[in-house]
């Protein structure tokens, strides 16, 4: 390294460490080291002369210098930054005016006239094709919102570099072509499958508020499937008091039979004919009853394509479908799926005849009950006085 060079290194880090803005968080020390290294790697593949090698080497650390005075033309501040430099150090006028030009071919937009300003142009934008790129993009971000020139959705941002790798930038070096060019298509393609991520996560979020917004509200489904639960479980509650009651009765009416009637052929017993009769009248009476709440119902079976256009068949209970064909059934589905409201009305028309089947369950079922009771203590009592004054020994209490 000369000690022009040298110099110019420890002039401009003194510079941008404590003359810079804060918030130029990409245009600072950090991005002009870059380019440096960059503007390095690129003269150590061509053979220019060692003047033209300080030269690019100058332009690469002053190029940026021009925003410790604002944004506006920060390239002529550079170069000025840059003139008054080298002038207080001696360098010739002739060098300082090339210098000035090549940190001049920085200026976004400008095409390169020679080799010096393509090495600089693909050196100020090496980071296209490193992997720091998404560190550095976020940095530029951050800094156009943070001095008030652009403010970026990330979305928008996306874009903006998609646009600027395919549409404006390029590298002009042959070394740059060869070597850059690959891993700048490789950031590109990642940008790119982002934004296709993007449209399909998009796309999968409005489908999903479509279906929200046109399925019946989280609130009523609820209502509707708590509902149903507790008839069904209320529906099953009371088939199983109907089988203990048909049980019992079963066993009640099994012991007499065995045990009871082949008494009553000896005339000593006849006393216990009309208690037992009694008992096993009650006893059957409970079954019978029993049985009744438990007995489908089972109705026609068949609707017709104007009961569904009417929304007069409920669909959702088998016994207004059982008869129909598949196709006739599922054109029906069809019909009740395009109408939200007609399937709250099936839904509601389902838990009403659930409702109207369970109170007759149970009415039955609390009658059943009453009869089984008062039969149990009207047998009892005839049994008592059958026995007391009917019995073989007339016993007195």
């Amino acid at each position: 390294m000369s000690e022009i060079v040298h110099k110019a290194e420890e002039f401009v880090t003194e510079l941008l460490e404590n003359k810079l803005d804060p918030n130029f968080l990409y245009h600072n020390l950090k991005h002009t080291q870059r380019v440096v290294k960059s503007t390095k790697e690129l003269l150590a593949n061509h053979e220019l002369s060692e003047g033209e090698n300080e030269q690019l080497l100058l332009a690469a650390w002053f190029h940026d210098t021009g925003y410790t005075k604002g944004v506006q033309d920060h390239e002529k501040s550079s170069f000025q930054i840059a003139a008054d430099f080298l002038r207080s150090t001696g360098y010739k006028e002739e060098g300082i005016k090339t210098v000035g030009n090549i940190i001049m071919a920085t200026k976004r937009y400008h095409e390169p006239a020679n080799l010096h300003e393509e090495i600089i142009r693909d050196a100020d934008a090496s980071h296209f094709a490193q992997k720091s790129y998404w560190e550095t993009t976020d940095f530029l971000k951050e800094e156009l919102e943070k001095l008030g020139i652009a403010k970026y959705s990330d979305k928008e941002w996306r874009n903006e570099n998609i646009k600027m790798f395919r549409n404006e930038h390029r590298f002009y070096t042959e070394y740059a072509k060869e070597n850059w060019n690959d891993n700048k298509e490789k950031n590109l393609n990642t940008l790119v499958k982002d934004k296709k991520t993007e449209k399909e996560i998009a796309k999968k979020e409005a489908l999903k508020a479509k279906y929200k917004s046109e399925s019946p509200d989280r609130g009523i489904q609820t209502l509707f499937r708590v509902t149903l639960k507790n008839h069904l479980t209320l529906s099953d509650i009371a088939d199983t008091k109907a089988n203990i009651l048909l049980s019992v009765n079963a066993i009640v009416i099994s012991v007499a039979l065995s045990n009871l009637i082949p008494k009553l052929d000896n005339p000593s017993n006849g006393y216990l004919i009309y208690p037992t009769l009694i008992f096993i009248t009650f006893s059957v009476i409970s079954m019978i009853l029993a049985v009744l709440a438990t007995r489908p119902n089972v109705t026609e079976g068949k609707f017709t394509k104007d009961d569904v256009r009417q929304q007069k068949v409920n669909l959702l209970f088998f016994g207004n479908f059982h008869k129909m064909s598949l196709g006739e059934y599922e054109w029906a589905i069809q019909e009740l799926v395009k109408d939200k409201e007609y399937i709250y009305s099936s839904l509601t028309k389902d838990l009403y005849f659930l409702g109207l089947v369970l109170n007759r369950k149970y009415k039955i079922l609390r009658l059943t009950y009453t009869i089984f009771i008062i039969g149990i203590v009207i047998s009892v009592i005839a049994f008592g006085i059958a026995f007391r004054f009917f019995g073989p020994d007339r016993m007195t209490f």
